[in-house]
């Protein structure tokens, strides 16, 4: 286990390390009562980045293209969990002690690597004591660029009949550093400006535009540490979905555009396999450790600005939402 999970895949970026007694793998030890709650409290962030990330960067102008018209974009946004989300607390197990004189609680996944602790276990099943302490996992907080969630992908954008166009990201399933991942999203625009009169005599543009995201990730797991396991697998599924009102100002270079809307989506993440867990002096097994859901949703303002030089449109956005959102990309359009 000391092999970290990376989903990495053109569109989508996410590092997400573990390592032995210090990933969140040590969690496994404690109670069956207690695994879920562990897990979830520490990986939910991560969760929520990715949705929020995968329901940006989807337009940057309200204006459609003519039809057959295209543009490829390429983009990159990055998604910053609240400070609230980088702790949570231990208190309240039954298995596990919150660490002596820390009152603030463990790190998160979004949280700094320089915050793991010894936690210990002491959980007792079929009359048998299984007791051994463990490094609480730090947060990735230090390994991600400019500390948030970041996601990346190339996108095509093409102009259809009635004032309509679509977008779809794509990225088959692939074999990086032992994650098979893929990506597929689709959007649509419908641009209506001609709904408001004498607004399409000006620069102003109107559009509604909604979105849908599928990601998908497997990881086999390998034994380390305290945890050696038997076909273990690591299971990811995202589906994110996002709902856009658009404005923009299109004039010859400088344009300016933003959103409100609202985001939702759900991922989870499974564990599957037989793991055997050292205490020392005494092991048990569990089988198929983690099926865990995740969701967020929130309302979203997004305001940005694009400088258009010919075929190249350069732009970037900021959006405003539970996880905030920073973007930014280029564009190569054709009408």
């Amino acid at each position: 286990m000391k092999k970290g999970i990376l989903f990495f895949i053109g569109m989508f970026v996410f590092a997400f390390n573990t390592k032995a007694q210090d990933g969140f793998e040590g969690y496994l030890l404690a109670g069956d009562n207690d695994r879920t709650q562990l897990i979830e409290a520490y990986i939910n962030p991560a969760m929520k980045g990715l949705i929020n990330g995968t329901n940006s960067g989807w337009y940057h102008t309200a204006k459609v293209h003519k039809t057959l018209g295209f543009d490829v974009t390429i983009f990159a946004n990055g998604s910053t969990a609240p400070s609230e989300d980088q702790l949570f607390s231990l208190s309240g197990l039954t298995s596990i002690n919150q660490p002596t004189g820390n009152l603030n609680g463990v790190a998160t996944v979004a949280g700094s690597e320089n915050t793991r602790q010894s936690a210990t276990v002491n959980y007792t099943q079929n009359g048998i004591l299984y007791s051994t302490t463990f490094n609480t996992p730090g947060g990735i907080d230090e390994d991600l660029p400019l500390g948030v969630f970041p996601s990346a992908g190339v996108q095509v954008n093409v102009g259809l009949p009635a004032s309509f166009e679509g977008s779809v990201r794509y990225i088959p399933t692939v074999d990086f550093d032992g994650v098979e991942a893929g990506l597929f999203g689709i959007g649509i625009k419908k641009e209506i400006t001609s709904w408001f009169g004498p607004l399409d005599k000006l620069p102003l543009h109107v559009a509604l535009m909604a979105t849908y995201t599928n990601v998908t990730a497997d990881y086999e797991i390998e034994s380390g540490g305290n945890i050696s396991t038997n076909n273990g697998l690591a299971a990811f599924k995202l589906n994110s979905y996002s709902f856009h009102a658009i404005g923009s100002l299109n004039f010859p270079i400088i344009n300016v555009y933003g959103g409100v809307g609202y985001g939702t989506g759900n991922s989870s993440l499974t564990m599957s396999g037989d793991y055997t867990l050292n205490y020392g002096l005494q092991t048990r097994t569990i089988s198929d450790p983690i099926d865990s859901d995740f969701d967020a949703s929130s309302f979203r303002t997004t305001a940005g600005i694009r400088l258009s030089l010919g075929f190249f449109k350069f732009f970037a956005d900021y959006t405003l939402q539970e996880y905030n959102t920073v973007n930014a990309g280029v564009a190569f359009s054709f009408r």
